[in-house]
């Protein structure tokens, strides 16, 4: 079927309007690179970049991109500390500084507008608005706009990549989708050193100016960028750089990996000392081990933030402590409380939160460890023990080979399952509960007797697992990798996906009601 003949006129009329509007832009750009009495144009692409058409804004950016990349090669920008536009007109100025200082003014108005598109609706708008910024930095490099301070060496457009920070750290918009595409810039070494810098000076002046409120959006564009930002892990690797500069490159901080690190360190020392939502502390401590410390120059500065966040509570403790065992063991930091700590986390919630597969996984690294003190596994054995009697099936089918894998690695421990003279002592047991200090819990007097009960249960996985520690355990551990996700949906289907036997009765299956006088029934209650 034809189109009407009403949409063929709207459609051809709309088609004109950006035939229109896209040769008008490009003969004002080429009018002003062609001839300086043209420069008035300028203020005209300047309007299209004010437009409500997101194709208008968007075909503005890169035609203005074009024109001052052009202007800036050509050196037809004004140099030097900026006089205002009002002073053009006064004191003895030739006509080509006029016209550089003119042009100065509508690239500084241009810049502030794609600034400002960084934050538009459209993401268009907003991804051609930043690429746009980083073509001026890239432009700027090659042709500084300041004269330099030549003992430092080297020039690089920071007031750019400042304003750009500033854009993507938007306090009311969620920026995620922008900064994941500016991760391309942020590879580059001299931009990372500047976007680390001005992200620092961003966070102390926004978060003391909020102090009582809530940031939530502003603070995940913060984690986002900076989980963006990763250091180089040696020196050799720091050669791309998006301005390249004359001098010694090992003359310039932002060559230095030391200087690198230190800038790293500083931006997310600035961003964990002011408060966090609780879901925001979660975010940190997972990536924390893997992606902070490594790169920071003094991980022990952590140590504040990592004791705050296990003063929390739950899950976020748990993580705190898995940064506070980093520090321990690879930057020989001295915390003693640490076990101390991890023992005060056993409680009957970790069988049944969602981070129940995490705490055991990090439970099992943190007791890994041979030379530990006997009397400190034989706590965590106890508790663990203890916590059993409650915990649901498919917790205690991870904590019963946890419990069996610490008693290999102590072998001392062994005298808890064999205690000789345990079944001549009262029903009391010596172990206290409720004692914080593993040291003083007298967990190395008692006995898994709650083992023992376990070999009783209903379910008969977790009666198999408890009886295990009645023979002599193998030497290779049991892994409880496949164990630390098992679901009760899991185990319920796999319960009834296994072959059932036949298992023999006590009893006489009833055919009929009183037809037997072996029957109870038929005993007691004879019809006669």
């Amino acid at each position: 079927m034809a189109p009407s003949k009403k949409h063929n006129v709207k459609k051809s009329a709309s088609e004109n309007s950006q035939t229109s509007y896209k040769q008008t832009i490009n003969t004002k750009t080429e009018l002003v690179l062609q001839s300086r009495k043209h420069a008035n144009n300028i203020f005209d692409l300047l309007e299209y970049l004010q437009s409500e058409d997101e194709k208008e804004v968007v075909f503005a950016i890169n035609a203005c991109q074009k024109l001052f990349c052009e202007l800036l090669e050509r050196g037809e920008l004004y140099v030097g500390q900026l006089p205002k536009e009002e002073e053009i007109l006064q004191g003895d100025r030739d006509a080509d500084e006029k016209y550089h200082i003119f042009i100065r003014h509508r690239y500084n108005s241009c810049v502030e507008l794609l600034l400002e598109n960084i934050g538009h609706e459209s993401y268009q708008v907003k991804e051609s608005a930043l690429c746009a910024v980083m073509k001026f930095a890239a432009a700027e490099g090659k042709r500084p706009l300041q004269k330099q301070d030549w003992s430092q060496h080297y020039s690089f457009p920071k007031e750019l990549t400042s304003g750009v920070v500033w854009g993507l750290l938007s306090e009311k918009e969620d920026m995620a989708l922008l900064i994941s595409r500016f991760q391309e810039y942020l590879e580059m070494d001299d931009v990372r050193y500047y976007v680390m810098n001005a992200t620092r000076d961003n966070i102390h002046r926004v978060m003391d100016r909020n102090k009582r409120a809530e940031m939530r959006v502003y603070q995940n564009n913060v984690f986002t960028l900076l989980t963006n930002i990763a250091v180089p892990s040696q020196g050799s690797e720091i050669t791309n750089f998006l301005v390249k500069q004359e001098g010694k490159y090992e003359d310039w901080k932002v060559a230095k990996l030391k200087e690198q690190k230190r800038a790293f360190e500083l931006m997310w020392l600035t961003f964990l000392k002011y408060k966090l939502p609780m879901s925001m502390y979660k975010k940190v401590l997972v990536i924390l081990h893997d992606s902070v410390l490594p790169h920071m120059s003094d991980p022990t500065l952590m140590i504040d933030f990592l004791t705050a966040a296990y003063n929390v509570g739950g899950a976020i403790s748990l993580l705190a402590l898995n940064g506070l065992f980093v520090l321990i063991h690879e930057h020989n930091l001295d915390y003693p409380e640490f076990y101390k700590k991890l023992y005060n986390l056993l409680d009957p919630s970790v069988f049944h939160v969602k981070y129940r597969a995490r705490f055991f996984h990090l439970a099992n690294i943190f007791l890994s460890s041979s030379h530990l003190p006997v009397y400190l596994v034989a706590a965590f054995i106890k508790r663990l023990s203890r916590l059993a009697l409650t915990a649901p099936p498919t917790g205690l089918l991870i904590v019963l080979p946890f419990i069996c894998n610490l008693i290999r690695r102590h072998p001392s421990c062994r005298v808890l399952i064999h205690r000789p003279s345990a079944a001549d002592e009262t029903c009391t047991d010596p172990y206290v509960m409720e004692e914080e200090d593993p040291a003083l819990c007298h967990a190395l007097e008692s006995s898994l007797w709650e083992i023992k009960t376990l070999q009783n249960h209903y379910h008969p996985d977790v009666s198999k697992a408890a009886k295990s520690i009645n023979q002599a355990l193998p030497e290779p551990e049991d892994d409880i990798g496949k164990l630390l996700e098992l679901s009760t949906f899991e185990l319920m289907e796999r319960d009834l996906k296994s072959q059932s036997q036949s298992v023999p009765l006590e009893f006489d299956s009833a055919v009929g009601l009183l037809q037997s006088p072996r029957e109870v029934l038929g005993l007691h209650f004879s019809l006669e």
